[in-house]
Parts: structure tokens; C-alpha cells; sequence
């Protein structure tokens, strides 16, 4: 079935797989045309040759590389001539463990890649169009942004400045661009495997909703979140979580 062309264009960060490539799947299939960026250029070429090289196009490199951040957005310029919606989802966590053993250096990194990129590719963006046309921004943030989330709490960290970071931009982009974040629980990705590997059984089953998450529920709220059905959302954090808060009070 051919899809016809929205006239829309996304950019979408750490998208040559998991979490990014499903937010990619749904919006092409909406009839966006998309550039993802990533840092592996074997996995980026995948990616945009299962997505559609005629819709699509990669960037490698690494998000928190300013060069990087300029090049991904005068690429998606010169590839469509517009960046209507930019979607934030690069992201890392090497490090697990508690907060009172964690290297500082690791913490830097993890700060680096998650947040500072962010705000990197929103400034990129707002210049480039948005400023002037309009569009809107989403930020990936995560569960272990809005709660404590043991052993994982520098990413948790980077997570809850993400949250923040979202109201920031949405109360200085008004009127024009409107800035929301989707915070996920686990999701079936590489990423996450660590949380559910080998137990995925009874990591769902904490679950109300009886499952972990898959890339395409994430990709779902994206699509809402740039889509005309949201134009009076701005500054919110979209949980997406299977009902998992939901036991938070039970003991």
C-alpha cells in the first residue's frame, strides 16, 4: 500500500534500532519523511534500507558531538528542506550500581549523551526552522526519571533533568513549537535486556497491564505527540508504562 507523503519531516536520535527505530516505523508509516541518526553506520544503513531509503536517511555519529548535531540538522535541511518535529531518544547507561559508588566521570558521560545532546539537537532546530515554522519537539525520558529506580540512578538522574528540561523548552519555544516527553518503563530493546533477560516472565508479571513494552507502543505516543490530535499539549510527560505506577502503593 503506498502512503502518502504528510509533507512532515522528523528527526529522530539513537534511531538505527530499539525505542528510535520504532518511533521511525510509525511516523514513516503515517507519511513522514524522517532522517535517523545513530553511531554505528552498518546499523544506520539497515535501518533506513528496512524503513525506505526514498523516505529516509541516516546520519552516523555520536549525539553529544556538536558537530554531529549540526550536521544531522543542515543534512535533514538539505535532504527535505524542513525539520518539523524532533525527537530525542538517543541515550546511554554503562554503568550499574549504587549512587554512592558511582564514578563521577561515568556520571558526566551519562549527563553528556542524555540531556546535553538533547538540548544540543533542540537548539539545532529551533534555528534551523522551527523558530520561524513552527513544529514540536519530543523527549524520551524514562520511569527512572519520575521515581527512584535502584541501581540505575545516573541514568534516573539524566532522566528527571530530561523532565525538566522538557518544561524548560516548552515555556521558551511558545507558541510556536510545543516540547513533550514520553517516559517509558522497560521495553523490550538491547538496551534494556539487562532489566528482563532471562526472567522476562516475571519482570511482566509486575505488570498490571501483564507485559513489558515494545518499541512500537513508544512509537505510538510519538506519533500522537506530533500529531494534530495534540496541538493543545505542551510541557507534559506522557508515562507509558503498563500500569507498573499502578502497584506503587500496594504493599
Amino acid at each position: 500500500m503506498t502512503v502518502q507523503d504528510s509533507g512532515r519531516v522528523a528527526l529522530i536520535t539513537g534511531a538505527s534500532r530499539g525505542i528510535g527505530y520504532g518511533i521511525a516505523q510509525a511516523l514513516v508509516a503515517r507519511g513522514d519523511r524522517v532522517c535517523i541518526t545513530g553511531r554505528g553506520e552498518d546499523a544506520l544503513k539497515e535501518a533506513v534500507e528496512k524503513l525506505g531509503a526514498d523516505r529516509v536517511i541516516g546520519i552516523p555519529g555520536k549525539a553529544h558531538d556538536e558537530a554531529h548535531q549540526a550536521a544531522a540538522v543542515a543534512r535533514t535541511m538539505e535532504a527535505f528542506g524542513r525539520v518539523d518535529f524532533l525527537i530525542n531518544n538517543a541515550g546511554t547507561n554503562p554503568v550499574f550500581g549504587p549512587m554512592a559508588e558511582l564514578d563521577l566521570n561515568v556520571a558526566r558521560k551519562v549527563y553528556e549523551t542524555n540531556v546535553i545532546s538533547a538540548l544540543g539537537f533542540a537548539q539545532q532546530t529551533w534555528k534551523a526552522w522551527q523558530k520561524d515554522n513552527g513544529g514540536a519537539i519530543v523527549n524520551i525520558a524514562s520511569v527512572a526519571g519520575v521515581s527512584a529506580s535502584p541501581f540505575i540512578g545516573a541514568y534516573g538522574m539524566s532522566k528527571a533533568a530530561m523532565v525538566n528540561l522538557t518544561l524548560q523548552l516548552a515555556h521558551e519555544f511558545a507558541p510556536v513549537v510545543r516540547v513533550n516527553a514520553i517516559a517509558p518503563a522497560v521495553v523490550k530493546t538491547r538496551f534494556a535486556e539487562a532489566l528482563y533477560e532471562g526472567r522476562e516472565a516475571e519482570a511482566a508479571a509486575a505488570y498490571p497491564l501483564g507485559r513489558l513494552g515494545v518499541p512500537e507502543d513508544i512509537g505510538g505516543a510519538a506519533a500522537f505527540l506530533t500529531s494534530g490530535q495534540s496541538d493543545w499539549i505542551t510541557g507534559q510527560t506522557l508515562v507509558v508504562d503498563g500500569g507498573i505506577f499502578l502497584n506503587a502503593g500496594v504493599g
